[in-house]
């Protein structure tokens, strides 16, 4: 799947990555009891727990869109912001996706779940280099459109999460990354718990280079029909 990605480097100002593998992973939460104590309120509602913590689940990679306008069937899905890693000419960027999740579908399966959705991902790129060393002030934030006015849905700093290198060395052990691979690296809770909404916007902020990765997407409903 081939993405275009906009940057602020003279060297390479404009990025066409084709993406060949996609990675999600999830429950990568620092804390591991927040992770247990999470998993068990999920398994209340139907979800099935994981098989380990983190868990990578690979998801086509035709899943992937820099569109705005989206369409998915039902209305029981809903976005989760993430930091969105890819290699590309040799090293590691850094932008944004959303995990977008069929939230039905997820009690029965949560790879299924994610596999039937689209996920949309930002048109702007950091190098990784470059945030390395301040990866845990990166700010991750969503919001989603309720009746006309924009409510904060996800909020906080990336130190409560994994790093993506941890979480790369975790799925590659002694392999060796390949052009083109990608992985969605994880979120953060839902304020007011997860629910369905038609409007997503997410932005992922460095407070140390005063920049932002933004995006905003809109999702119809296609019938459910039996």
């Amino acid at each position: 799947m081939q993405l275009r990605f906009t940057t602020d480097y003279a060297d390479a100002a404009v990025l066409d990555v084709e993406i060949n593998q996609l990675v999600i992973a999830g429950w990568v939460g620092r804390d591991q009891e927040a992770v247990l104590h999470h998993i068990r309120e999920l398994e209340a509602l139907g979800v099935p727990a994981p098989g380990a913590v983190p868990l990578f689940y690979r998801v086509a990679t035709n899943q992937l869109t820099q569109e705005t306008q989206l369409e998915v069937v039902g209305d029981q899905t809903s976005g989760e912001a993430e930091p969105f890693v890819f290699f590309h000419r040799g090293e590691y960027w850094v932008s944004l996706i959303s995990d977008h999740t069929d939230r039905h579908l997820e009690t029965f399966s949560v790879a299924l779940s994610k596999q039937a959705c689209i996920k949309p991902v930002a048109g702007h790129a950091w190098r990784m280099a470059d945030v390395k060393a301040h990866w845990d002030q990166l700010e991750l934030r969503a919001w989603i459109n309720v009746n006309g006015d924009w409510v904060t849905y996800q909020q906080g700093a990336l130190s409560s999460l994994l790093t993506p290198l941890d979480l790369l060395s975790r799925y590659f052990a002694a392999g060796q990354v390949e052009e083109g691979f990608a992985m969605s690296c994880g979120t953060l809770s839902a304020i007011g718990g997860i629910r369905p909404a038609s409007e997503f916007r997410m932005a992922l902020h460095d407070p140390v280079l005063n920049r932002t990765l933004e995006h905003t997407y809109i999702t119809g409903s296609l019938p459910v029909i039996a």
